[in-house]
């Protein structure tokens, strides 16, 4: 959605909506489906600093399916969240070299232009909600690594002699050969 910020000016600016996002869009291989995001927010006009300033509150929801890290089963996921960000229309100082964000930078954004397009906020909430590394259950038990059985399902033929053959010659200096 494009938000006109010469309209916030005038009075603050409502959405609700129903938007699509591709899985792609996210750029994360574990996901593996969404459901429709039901995005929904307000802008109006603040002074920041004696600067002209947007303050921004939103939330969005939707469901998520994610492969677990351990077995690769699917995990669905409910998802609710809320954004509050102030929105300073001017442009960040040039940064040289790698620059930690301080306390202060969080929950800005920098805006170059009239026009606010609310798409690449919500994309970016919505990678924050995916979390690191998902996770069908606590105490999942992953997949053998020799035959790729579930372990969750119970246990497999393999033998557990395996010894990973960068660590070989380790275990021979420990076992004294």
């Amino acid at each position: 959605m494009r938000i006109f910020l010469e309209q916030v000016r005038r009075e603050p600016v409502s959405w609700d909506e129903e938007v699509r996002v591709r899985v792609d869009e996210l750029d994360r291989g574990d996901v593996l489906e969404l459901t429709p995001v039901r995005w929904r927010g307000r802008i109006s006009a603040t002074e920041i600093d004696e600067r002209e300033g947007f303050y921004l509150s939103a939330h969005l929801a939707y469901e998520q399916t994610l492969a677990c890290q351990r077995c690769l089963e699917p995990v669905r996921q409910p998802v609710a969240a809320d954004a509050a960000l102030l929105l300073v229309r001017d442009a960040p100082q040039p940064m040289e070299g790698d620059h930690q964000l301080g306390e202060e930078e969080l929950g800005i954004v920098h805006l170059d232009s009239e026009v606010f397009e609310t798409r690449p906020l919500l994309l970016e909430q919505m990678q924050l909600a995916v979390p690191m590394k998902p996770l069908c259950r606590e105490d999942c038990q992953g997949l053998c690594p020799s035959c790729g059985a579930d372990l969750n399902a119970g246990t497999c033929d393999c033998k557990d002699d395996w010894v990973d053959p960068r660590w070989a010659a380790l275990a021979k200096l420990k076992s004294g050969d």
